[in-house]
């Protein structure tokens, strides 16, 4: 049995703080400072940890390399299970001309580019987000608003700050699956949480939005339509949360919203209509951007880019297709909304009490992780030596289930839809690398004892620790780009700290995840997705600077909130 020690460098809580900090440290500074590739930082972070845990946690050596094990297992299953197999089912859709009437449907609606922002950015890259996430929403979002007239800059900015309210229960509720997995709280308990806050930020979100394409005339002329989708998002993401499938938070607010704003606008339009001879330029913003980074950088090094994702935006901003407004048949718009039906109908059947018990029997196991005996410091066993596997019951099995019925549906051939998995898990190759070598280093943060030391250390901030756990959140997704990682290295650290001052280990761990959504659109790895995306390559530093005052004061804003949910003001809102 390996016991954790709270101060095992030279007996002090602070030195060990320090250096359970390092391997973060390694993560985050090459991330952001040196633009190493996140694979590489999370390698070489995770074998700093390693040589800490044995070296410094005097953590046994075969431990320490089950722990890893059970860290590459977890980020495999169910966390990459669930990203491939959606991810998949976006590039069946891609595949066929479905995806092109389902991008005309929407932009049939409307052709005023405040609404469009709304109906594309806000609601269509939410379903994208629940299903892809990993850059795709942002670069597809971007590319058909500047199919739609709006400029290249502005369609960046748009679509990256669209990508914050839907990016907690991204990927079939990803994030808040990592974070249950390193926690070991309820599941239902932190999406519960996270649903009472996210809604708060979905409801600024689409008047933001407007902001940005039109300024204060944006605002004054079509509130009414951003304060709809904000509220109906918001309500649909809590509901749906809190009461139904936390998998399917995402999807159901998105075509709840998609459908509020379509019935709105057949009784009311806005006084005046922003098409694309109306759009103007970002205070000469676009030109500087247009001439300096387009003359920098070749066409055909803005086509090497590697990203899967930005070769499907750019192909698709150059075709006709794209710009075809005309309204599809009624039955060509169901038929394009399917996939997204299908993977509803299966989520909600396996919702069903007595599926539900069926599934939970024969589904799932629970197992102890070969190898690992370890208590905390107080001789506690730690939740993460207990593993539950579900296989048939398993986010990512149902929506492998919802791909193959989406084959038979649009008549995808099983060579092709294999061909189409093959690319999926190319694409994500790096990906899998970062993901696995993430949540390995969490295990190992975790279990050696050095997420519990750093908590421990930063609990010395006692009922101020309300105040940093959001910003250590933000931190965690805008140096990793990714909210499940920022919950797989944090959330041990947020739930100890939260122990420790008295504060709801709940509530603090949804705080990681629901304010960590709002430093997203500054991560590196989006800024390039939608730099490159409108053919921008390079503009990141103006993206960032564009969008840095809108990050930062939304991140005051759930500061705020959590605050004050951590008091009795609004603590009867902690489940």
């Amino acid at each position: 049995m390996f016991q954790q020690i709270l101060d095992p460098i030279l007996g002090s809580l602070v030195l060990s703080a320090i250096c359970a900090a390092l391997p973060l440290i390694l993560l985050f500074v090459p991330l952001g400072v040196f633009r190493v590739k996140a694979h590489k930082a999370a390698l070489a972070s995770l074998l700093l940890s390693v040589v800490l845990a044995v070296v410094g946690w005097q953590m046994p050596v075969g431990q320490a390399l089950s722990a890893t094990a059970a860290g590459i297992f977890y980020g495999l299953f169910p966390i990459l299970w669930i990203l491939v197999n959606a991810l998949w089912i976006y590039k069946l859709t891609v595949a066929t001309p479905w995806f092109e009437v389902l991008g005309r449907t929407i932009r049939s609606i409307s052709n005023d580019l405040r609404i469009l922002a709304i109906l594309i950015a806000f609601c269509f890259g939410a379903l994208l987000e629940s299903l892809a996430g990993f850059g795709a929403p942002v670069a597809i979002s971007a590319a058909m608003l500047m199919a739609a007239g709006m400029k290249p800059l502005k369609s960046a900015m748009v679509s990256l700050l669209a990508n914050t309210a839907p990016v907690a229960f991204g990927a079939m509720a990803a994030p808040i699956i990592a974070l249950n997995g390193v926690t070991g709280l309820p599941i239902q308990d932190l999406a519960s949480m996270a649903g009472r806050q996210t809604p708060f930020i979905a409801v600024i979100v689409p008047l933001i939005l407007v902001f940005i394409v039109d300024g204060k005339r944006g605002i004054k002329q079509t509130w009414p339509v951003a304060v709809v989708a904000g509220l109906v998002f918001g309500l649909a993401q809590f509901v749906t949360a809190n009461y139904f499938a936390v998998e399917l938070t995402d999807v159901v607010a998105a075509v709840a919203t998609v459908a509020a704003v379509l019935i709105m606008l057949r009784f009311w339009q806005p006084s005046e209509s922003m098409g694309l001879n109306d759009d103007v330029e970002l205070s000469g913003a676009e030109n500087l951007v247009s001439t300096t980074v387009g003359a920098a950088v070749p066409e055909s090094a803005m086509r090497s880019t590697p990203t899967t994702a930005l070769k499907s935006a750019r192909r698709s901003a150059d075709s006709p297709d794209l710009t075809d407004n005309t309204r599809p048949e009624p039955r060509q718009v169901w038929k394009a909304v399917a996939p997204y039906l299908i993977i509803m109908g299966i989520f909600s059947i396996a919702q069903i009490p007595a599926v539900k018990a069926w599934l939970g029997v024969v589904g799932s196991v629970t197992f102890p992780w070969p190898g690992l005996d370890v208590v905390d410091a107080a001789g506690n066993p730690v939740p993460a030596t207990t593993f539950k596997l579900d296989h048939i019951k398993a986010t990512g099995t149902l929506l492998l289930f919802s791909g193959l019925i989406t084959m038979a549906l649009y008549k995808v051939s099983f060579r092709q839809g294999l061909k189409i998995y093959g690319d999926t898990l190319v694409q994500l190759r790096w990906t899998i690398v970062t993901v696995t070598a993430v949540l390995a280093l969490s295990f190992v943060m975790n279990l050696s004892g050095q997420t519990a030391s750093l908590g421990a250390w930063l609990a010395t901030a006692g009922v101020f620790f309300a105040v940093i756990s959001p910003l250590i959140g933000w931190i965690g997704v805008a140096l990793t780009g990714s909210d499940t990682s920022s919950n797989a290295l944090f959330g041990q650290l947020q739930v100890t700290a939260a122990n420790a001052t008295g504060l709801s280990p709940v509530l603090m761990a949804a705080a990681n995840s629901s304010a960590g959504v709002l430093g997203k659109m500054l991560s590196l790895q989006n800024l390039a997705v939608a730099a490159a995306a409108v053919g921008l390559v390079g503009a990141e530093s103006l993206l960032f600077r564009k969008l840095v005052g809108w990050s930062l004061g939304l991140l005051v804003l759930i500061t705020l909130l959590i605050v004050l949910q951590s008091t009795p003001v609004l603590g009867w809102m902690v489940p």
